[in-house]
């Protein structure tokens, strides 16, 4: 079952770490959020064009979706929800989040990362899509990379009395 947010399914994910393992589970959920179609994909951006999961498919669809959109109107983000889950309850949970702004471009390039970004332009890094940034510096800007970094020193002060 899925929540309706990347926050919810993160800790869903989570949680369910937790109860199987009984350790501390870490869990995301992420994805794309275009302006001009209400901040979708959003949650359903892995089967954003049905099942199963295709991401040559989902690009086809974004594409279509935005061909009348004029440049300055492709606004969109990356987000990053990560969960960390040490047990029962909300005293145990931690949430962080990350954002990635940037735009959707014309046409696919870039043979790197995953899903859509092959479409996707950081604001950090005009004129490049995300595929076609080394995993270092996509790292040093991605949602995912912001999120998990800020969850560092919380997993730190969290399991750091664990031996």
């Amino acid at each position: 079952s899925n929540a309706s947010d990347f926050v919810g399914n993160a800790l869903l994910k989570a949680r369910a770490g937790w109860r199987e393992t009984g350790l501390p589970s870490v869990a995301d959920d992420s994805g794309l959020c275009v302006d001009a179609l209400n901040g979708m994909p959003g949650v359903l951006s892995a089967r954003w064009s049905g099942k199963p999961k295709d991401d040559a498919r989902n690009n086809r669809l974004l594409l279509e979706q935005l061909e009348d959109v004029p440049d300055e109107r492709r606004t969109a983000h990356f987000t990053c929800a990560v969960a960390l889950v040490t047990g029962e309850g909300p005293d145990h949970e931690v949430v962080v989040t990350g954002e990635m702004p940037g735009r959707v471009i014309r046409e696919v390039r870039g043979d790197g990362g995953f899903g859509y970004d092959v479409l996707f332009e950081a604001d950090e890094r005009p004129g490049v899509t995300t595929a076609e940034l080394s995993r270092e510096d996509k790292d040093a800007i991605s949602h995912r990379g912001h999120a998990l970094r800020e969850l560092g020193p919380v997993l730190a002060e969290r399991l750091g009395g664990r031996s």
